[in-house]
């Protein structure tokens, strides 16, 4: 049985995330791991070593008290029909996710986005960012208010570049098999600036990797990605974009702030990041 393993500090943006994720977990009959990750607040006042200003062992009960009862609303809302657990840890977001994931090996890990900026909206900040680029398991990225109604087109945003050695396509398959999705190839590109002499070559690559899936083909000439891939994604009802973080910085593409436009990938859109291949 697959497994999602959903981040959570109880805030309204990742009771959501949760939301969402509790609904994909259902589509594909997967079980669902809520994790909750906490650090001692200190205060360094009148000395200069850190004093917990809480006990160590109420903090704990604190936040197991919580977990339990967002595992509660889970069960309660999906009718006991789900397998949920939880995880409390006491450490960093990304070290310790790293450390359940590589137990649980999860089909997805699930966070969400607040904010008006693209990088505001990231559920935690750069802890977000750093899972995106590090962390080796497919992670979905909600943003507020985004509601889970299945999952029928899939945008894949790229740029034909060694594309064997970067496209993780075995993954990009199994979500596409795993929803029964379509699957279109998004490339964004203004005049063929970056047309290749191998692009033809790369395309017929990723063609057969990816034949499975059926895959249909956009190219959209746009100066800028993230208001390509954004205005071709709403236009076309994409349901989920996936992105490679490495591949060609295009998170640092989607994620910077721009002085000439405040258009970002669009927030009602998932982004599904999957590592490139090694």
């Amino acid at each position: 049985m697959h497994t999602i393993i959903i981040p959570t500090d109880f805030s309204p943006v990742a009771i959501n995330a949760m939301n969402y994720a509790v609904d994909l977990a259902k589509a594909i009959n997967a079980s669902v791991t809520l994790l909750h990750t906490y650090e001692i607040p200190v205060s360094y006042t009148g000395t200069d070593v850190p004093l917990p200003i809480i006990n160590i062992e109420d903090l704990e009960a604190m936040n197991r008290e919580k977990l339990e009862h967002a595992k509660e609303q889970v069960e309660r809302i999906t009718g006991n029909t789900l397998t949920v657990y939880t995880e409390l840890r006491m450490g960093g977001l990304v070290p310790e996710l790293e450390d359940v994931a590589e137990k649980l090996k999860p089909f997805a890990v699930v966070m969400g986005t607040k904010g008006a900026g693209f990088v505001e909206r990231l559920f935690i900040g750069s802890s977000t960012l750093s899972t995106l680029r590090h962390l080796t398991w497919p992670v979905v990225v909600v943003p507020p208010g985004c509601i889970f109604k299945g999952i029928k087109k899939i945008g894949f945003a790229c740029d034909f570049k060694a594309v064997e050695q970067s496209i993780p396509a075995a993954v990009i398959k199994q979500w596409v098999k795993a929803f029964d999705a379509e699957l279109e190839i998004l490339n964004v590109d203004y005049n063929n600036k970056n047309f290749k002499p191998d692009t033809p070559e790369q395309s017929v690559l990723l063609h057969a990797m990816l034949q499975d899936a059926k895959p249909k083909y956009f190219f959209i000439n746009k100066e800028n990605v993230e208001a390509g891939i954004s205005e071709f994604a709403e236009s076309n009802n994409i349901d989920l974009i996936v992105v490679v973080p490495k591949k060609q910085r295009l998170l640092d593409v989607l994620f910077q702030r721009s002085h000439t436009t405040e258009l970002a990938i669009h927030s009602h859109i998932p982004i599904l990041s999957i590592h490139e291949n090694d």
